[in-house]
């Protein structure tokens, strides 16, 4: 629950479902700007919460804005500051402990201290961090894979695709993998700006990604096969 609008609408809900000591997470905005409640709405949210019996708070969060540059260092002190002032007055008139976490992945290491009851690893899930060194020791957690639906022999000259967007600057060996749009892999890498990985080279799109379909091309790739 990041706002008393949404806070109002499912107590509410719980209320004609019967429900009471529904576990919920309350979220701060100490920084972010982007979803939460205000520090001025601390003291109003936990009289909602104190005398509400519908809710059960789990955990309270908050989300640093900066915590992988140290020109924001004083300002993640602040956002910090007044995320431990919002739980301590929650905790108080709650009189119960709930889970504490605000550290991303920058702050996991940059900012220890932080790490409080848990940690939420986000971006460094997909193997990036602002830190060179630390980038150098993620690892991916997830792939997307598909296979060729059928490969093609293409002339210099000739085009691939819709609208003829794909032109081949010399005769090429042209692979059709079975993945598009439609499965979330963006237009916006076609024509060479985005790349697959195919026996372990990287393979460029060529023409314009399609539906459920995409071309790269694989004239250099190593024993490409369907």
């Amino acid at each position: 629950l990041y706002s008393f609008s949404i806070l109002h609408a499912f107590e509410a809900y719980l209320q004609r479902s019967g429900v009471t000591n529904y576990p919920v997470h309350i979220k701060l905005d100490t920084g972010m700007r982007r979803l939460g409640f205000e520090p001025a709405d601390i003291t109003a949210l936990a009289v909602l919460l104190t005398n509400s019996g519908t809710f059960k708070v789990q955990s309270v969060f908050s989300h640093l804005a900066a915590s992988d540059s140290d020109a924001h260092d004083a300002f993640t002190r602040l956002q910090a500051e007044a995320f431990e002032k919002g739980c301590d007055l929650l905790q108080q008139s709650l009189g119960y402990v709930f889970i504490r976490h605000i550290a991303n992945t920058s702050a996991i290491h940059r900012h220890r201290h932080l790490q409080f009851d848990m940690v939420r690893l986000g971006i460094g899930l997909y193997g990036v961090d602002a830190n060179p060194a630390m980038q150098q020791q993620l690892k991916n957690v997830t792939t997307l894979s598909t296979t060729i639906s059928q490969i093609k022999k293409v002339k210099a000259g000739e085009s691939v695709g819709y609208s003829r967007k794909g032109m081949a600057a010399r005769d090429s060996v042209i692979a059709t993998v079975r993945i598009g749009y439609a499965d979330g892999y963006p237009r916006l890498l076609s024509n060479g700006a985005g790349k697959m990985w195919v026996n372990g080279q990287l393979a460029p799109v060529i023409g314009n990604v399609c539906m459920d379909m995409t071309m790269v091309d694989v004239t250099d790739v190593r024993s490409a096969t369907i």
